[in-house]
């Protein structure tokens, strides 16, 4: 039976005017080569190279095998390109799992411009709070928001930073009360949370000073939205993450309270199952979320 692999070697003797040099191309031996092509020639029952101490001749019939054995060699490495190609192509699903305030004010305007960058690419994202168990369900990235060091695991791990707790509060709630200037002017102002009952805040100075203090919550909400509407409103003060201030702040709507005290740290991980993460679609969306939340979250 004719093996291709003999008649890409064929080739590459011929086109490399000898064994010698051909050996060199291919990494094979000399005397593995000679096999080869005689073994070649057996199967065909032709000549194909004339051989002798001084001279390296294709025969007539060699010459014609050689013209067919060339275009199976750039065949098969077009097939090798097409391969490689659809490798380094990101396609298929991939399936994120994220915090709901993580969906909201980190992924909603990256993800679809993933999308729309590689159009064979399908983006599945699931928001929720629960407990997700990444590989028994199947995700391929997770994002963690965590104040503790999360657990030893099987999973890839990568920080992508980290974001600290602002108080802020609308312009329209500090007016009549005025603007708190010290963590003891808390005392007596309305805390808006995702906590029932009172607010106790760890705060810390930029010169490493710590105290504690407490809010009593007027307003109750688990989700972040809500309660940047609600401070908005002017019902009280919130603690929120900087990221999810940031565009409020901006615009005016609401300003920062005690700007030289942070209420606390989060940091931000991405998890991947090992065998997952080693597919282009899943680097390709892995590295796009980790170089957006570089610009927005600070160096863990």
């Amino acid at each position: 039976m004719l093996n291709l692999n003999d008649l890409q070697m064929f080739a590459r003797v011929v086109e490399s005017g000898g064994f010698t040099a051909a050996s060199r191309l291919l990494g094979i031996p000399k005397q593995t080569l000679s096999k080869r092509i005689a073994e070649l020639e057996r199967v065909t029952g032709v000549r194909l190279i004339q051989r002798s101490s001084r001279r390296f001749v294709i025969t007539d019939i060699g010459q014609e095998i050689y013209a067919h054995a060339s275009a199976i060699v750039i065949e098969a490495d077009t097939v090798l390109t097409v391969i490689a190609g659809r490798l380094a192509e990101p396609t298929g699903l991939v399936r994120i799992t994220a915090s709901v305030p993580t969906a909201q004010h980190l992924l909603a305007d990256l993800l679809p411009q993933i999308a729309l960058s590689y159009p064979r690419l399908r983006i599945a994202l699931d928001a929720s709070d629960r407990f997700v168990d990444v590989v028994g369900e199947g995700y391929d990235i997770a994002l963690r928001d965590h104040v503790l060091p999360l657990p030893d695991s099987d999973l890839i791990q990568r920080t992508l930073g980290v974001d600290e707790f602002w108080l802020v509060a609308s312009p329209y709630y500090l007016g009549p009360g005025g603007t708190p200037e010290t963590p003891e002017d808390l005392r007596g102002h309305k805390g808006i949370d995702s906590g029932l009952g009172g607010t106790t805040l760890a705060l810390r100075h930029l010169d490493g000073r710590e105290v504690t203090c407490v809010l009593e919550t007027c307003f109750h909400a688990n989700e972040s939205t809500t309660l940047v509407a609600a401070a908005c409103a002017g019902l009280g003060i919130v603690r929120l993450p900087r990221s999810i201030c940031l565009q409020p702040v901006a615009t005016g709507s609401l300003v920062r309270v005690l700007p030289d005290w942070t209420a606390g740290l989060v940091r931000t991980s991405l998890l991947m199952p090992h065998r997952r993460g080693q597919l282009p679609s899943v680097r390709t969306v892995a590295d796009m979320i980790g170089r957006h939340f570089a610009t927005v979250l600070m160096p863990a």
